[in-house]
């Protein structure tokens, strides 16, 4: 390990004022690839998501059934447009001003994300983030999507899992980094890093700082 400190970033909620999977199912809407039910459906998956009690494995299963067969081309050309359309005006400055501060302060930056890499790289690209762990979806010898995931999810302690690569990639500890978030889905994370800094919390995070005193910001 090198002395260099690793900061990692939640994206819903924390360095996007918005959860991207609504984004981007008001866009497949708008565009004719969804429909009403599609974005109650999901509404109501976010709700739990931020509720805490999301079983998140079987809300994928349901989800990617309808992705089965999908040109993985497809759902990065949706990930862009809806970027474009939708997320670029909802990354907070505030959190701009975080991720240039580590940056330049020569700290190793990353995303961890429950979403997948489709609506992930472009915000990294924005800014100027090389690395992320995400959510990854099983893609055939075709280059479409099996309607499947691979396991783990990045939620719970599936991030805190996913996040290995990034230490590896960096050599960093976790001991030393510091982490972002704004869920209590992202507890198992928080409490192995060193510097945990809780951003626009729900109300179970909040409780949890407050008890821990833990560092909070809003943006």
């Amino acid at each position: 390990m090198t002395d260099r400190r690793l900061a990692l970033f939640d994206m819903d909620r924390t360095l996007v004022r918005k959860d991207t999977a609504t984004l981007l199912t008001r866009y497949r809407r708008e565009t004719g690839q969804a429909e009403l039910m599609d974005t109650l459906r999901v509404g109501y998956w976010v709700l739990q998501y931020g509720l805490g009690i999301a079983d998140a494995e079987g809300i994928a299963k349901k989800v990617l059934k309808g992705y089965r067969g999908v040109p993985e081309a497809q759902l990065f050309a949706d990930g862009l447009a809806c970027f474009d359309a939708y997320v670029f005006e909802h990354i907070s400055e505030h959190a701009r001003r975080a991720v240039r501060r580590h940056q330049s302060a020569g700290d190793f930056v990353a995303i961890v994300t429950s979403s997948t890499r489709y609506t992930t790289e472009p915000i990294a690209r924005e800014l100027g983030v090389e690395c992320f762990a995400c959510s990854e979806l099983e893609v055939d010898g075709a280059g479409c999507l099996t309607g499947r995931h691979i396991a783990p999810l990045c939620y719970g302690p599936g991030k805190l899992e996913r996040v290995q690569k990034v230490l590896e990639v960096s050599g960093t500890a976790l001991e030393s980094a510091v982490f972002y978030s704004d869920s209590v889905t992202d507890l198992p994370l928080l409490e192995r890093v060193g510097t945990p800094i809780v951003v626009n919390p729900d109300f179970r995070l909040r409780r949890i700082a407050r008890q821990r005193a833990w560092r909070v910001e809003h943006w």
